[in-house]
């Protein structure tokens, strides 16, 4: 997914993080809702943050200082003002007011995708701000934002031995289909081994 149009680490999917466990129920002042261009830096802090807890033990130290906030925030920036064509969505989790996660949706990118594969390609919620249903808000937004454009599967790669981010996706419907994938995350070539999830979420889904 080096070439998608939302991917701007380079790290697809694997770069995401979220609630470890469901709430008891909603928040007051939590929401999900369509990212806006003056959102860009609250999104780019949020990725920055999370791509450095998520990656900071599998990923080189130069590789891992590069996740900065500025540069996603430009990226997010120019996406949100100027969108590729398609179906991709970038959405947000607030607090209140204060973005504290986000969720990107859009066509697969895989080789072998069904024609009706849509993915989720960045699911992140900052550190302080989990275990409160964002992840899980995060994700229902993205799958409803999928069925809508007619997609029948959703799939999301995440690196291989992240237990907790299976865990949770896998509470929410989704399991490995046996695709992985050796993504070379350095100058030197070190690779990073992500495993695919796939859920269905056609009408007859449920």
């Amino acid at each position: 997914m080096t070439d998608h149009p939302h991917d701007h680490s380079g790290h697809g999917a694997a770069g995401h993080h979220h609630d470890d466990a469901p709430s008891p129920g909603p928040l007051a002042d939590a929401s999900v809702r369509r990212a806006r261009p003056n959102d860009a830096p609250a999104v780019g802090m949020v990725q920055a943050v999370v791509f450095r807890d998520t990656y900071g033990s599998r990923l080189a130290p130069e590789v891992v200082a590069a996740f900065e906030p500025e540069p996603f925030a430009r990226a997010w920036r120019e996406s949100l003002t100027n969108p590729p064509e398609g179906v991709y969505r970038l959405m947000v989790a607030c607090a209140g007011d204060q973005v504290v996660g986000a969720v990107v949706t859009g066509p697969s990118q895989d080789p072998d995708a069904e024609a009706a594969w849509g993915e989720v390609s960045l699911l992140a919620v900052h550190p302080d701000a989990r275990r409160q249903g964002h992840g899980s808000r995060l994700v229902n937004a993205a799958v409803d934002l999928l069925r809508e454009a007619g997609a029948e599967a959703v799939t999301v790669w995440l690196p291989a031995d992240d237990e907790a981010t299976r865990t949770f996706l896998t509470a929410s419907g989704f399991g490995p289909d046996g695709a992985y994938r050796d993504r070379v995350v350095s100058p030197d070539g070190d690779a990073l081994r992500e495993v695919r999830l796939v859920a269905g979420i056609g009408a007859d889904e449920g």
